[in-house]
């Protein structure tokens, strides 16, 4: 290997931050590059570490680390499999064609943001940083559908986005709400 020739680990770095950067191209590199798709889990576990260790200050134990991490696993996957029926299934454009591995990869760089993260164990800034990543990270989500799933316009990857959030928050609430009755019940 040459030293013009970049090492994996420095091509990731490198596509952390131009995912960082909402840099359209790289969602299509990524679209694109299915051995990408170890270096997507990366991005949402480090993703999560850093939420988990941000949020020290304020729920201060460990524990949520390592649940955060499974849960942000089970999350990434299914906010994959939900964007992909939505967008080619319910929404698609006429020139829409994806599979659900791009779906994985590129929504799994669209957590890049979400490494700012962890300035929340700065105490005092936690919630705004909190606020400000997911912000962020729904920017960079859009970006993501849109290359993904070869969109001409940006209003329809906000409406599979917009449409797979309120699905989400539905079954959560439907989740919390099953299982306190579960807890009531005994």
């Amino acid at each position: 290997m040459t030293d013009d020739q970049p090492t994996t680990r420095h091509t990731f770095l490198q596509r952390i931050v131009r995912a960082a950067k909402l840099d359209p191209q790289l969602y299509e590199e990524v679209e694109a590059d299915k051995s990408a798709g170890w270096q997507a889990l990366g991005v949402v576990l480090l993703s999560s570490l850093a939420a988990g260790i941000g949020t020290i200050g304020d729920f201060g134990d460990y524990g949520h680390i390592l649940s955060g991490l499974v849960w942000s696993i089970v999350g990434w996957l299914l906010w994959a499999t939900m964007t992909y029926w939505i967008g080619v299934h319910l929404l698609p454009e006429p020139q829409t064609q994806s599979d659900i591995g791009e779906l994985l990869r590129t929504v799994g760089f669209a957590s890049a943001p979400g490494l700012i993260r962890v300035l929340g164990i700065i105490p005092g800034v936690m919630w705004i940083v909190l606020v400000g990543a997911s912000i962020w990270m729904l920017i960079a989500m859009i970006i993501a559908v849109r290359q993904a799933l070869d969109y001409q316009s940006t209003w329809r990857a906000i409406a599979v986005c917009a449409i797979g959030w309120l699905i989400q928050a539905l079954v959560i609430i439907l989740t919390i709400r099953a299982a306190a009755f579960s807890y009531d019940a005994k």
